[in-house]
């Protein structure tokens, strides 16, 4: 694929977010995937805005983050599943980023998660990017990650298999998360941990991938948080009929 450079707006002469296709065109999503990108992003926002209260964080979501110039463009671009980014602005001159742009931003995710659809070899790929001649060997995810996008946590989910790995990027290379008590993984920069909740949302009980916070606390999606305030509510009226008919019994209810 072909692109036009508009110079005059962009003298590095390196593609911006707007150059850069959003999509290879492909059906990579299944019917669990978008479900649990919304419930990772909608439970851990309360948690973004109290870190981040100028809004400056973006979140992408089967979004590209391109690492390299290449032909086709898509060749340089990876689109993890989830991936978190502290300290830069949702927006860019107005628009929402159509990608992330490493060599237009500089600054790496904090965490990337992938969701396997096969047999997780792809997620787990450390094959390195080596150049002979005019050929290169096609690097492996895990590689890439590693060593060039360098988020400083990369976490591979397997829902058919009801786990969740997490590295972390320590002298250079990932090393695996140890798993804490509760079986969550601490993502500890956020004060948030990483683990499997088996329970029903969006009409499905699977083994989804959640946060807690560093209590232990469930971390609620808008709708669990509205649903928990209601049944509060609903508590707290029972509490005040009960009330009343006790009063009533003693001859004691107040004038309305």
């Amino acid at each position: 694929m072909k692109f036009s450079l508009d110079v005059e707006n962009n003298p590095t002469g390196w593609p911006d977010h707007t150059q850069l296709p959003e999509s290879d065109g492909t059906f990579v999503k299944n019917f669990q995937e978008l479900p649990q990108s919304i419930l990772l992003t909608d439970s851990i926002t309360p948690v973004f805005q109290n870190i981040h209260p100028d809004g400056n964080y973006c979140i992408g979501q089967d979004s590209g983050i391109y690492w390299r110039l290449t032909e086709p463009l898509e060749r340089g671009a990876e689109a993890p599943d989830w991936f978190y980014v502290p300290n830069v602005p949702p927006t860019i001159d107005g628009q929402l980023r159509r990608s992330y742009v490493m060599w237009q931003e500089f600054v790496a995710p904090l965490i990337v998660l992938e969701f396997v659809s096969g047999n997780g070899a792809e997620e787990r790929d450390r094959t390195p990017l080596l150049r002979s001649g005019q050929q290169e060997t096609k690097p492996g995810k895990f590689w890439i990650y590693e060593n060039v996008i360098r988020p400083a946590f990369y976490g591979i989910y397997e829902v058919t298999k009801a786990s969740v790995e997490v590295y972390h990027l320590v002298d250079n290379s990932y090393h695996l998360v140890p798993v804490n008590d509760r079986h969550h993984y601490p993502i500890q920069p956020l004060g948030v941990e990483l683990g499997i909740w088996q329970e029903r949302y969006q009409n499905a009980e699977l083994p989804w991938l959640r946060w807690w916070d560093s209590a232990g606390n469930l971390l609620l999606t808008g709708f669990e948080r509205a649903e928990e305030e209601r049944q509060r509510a609903d508590r707290a009226q029972h509490q005040l009929e009960q009330l009343r008919a006790q009063l009533r019994s003693a001859g004691l209810e107040p004038e309305l």
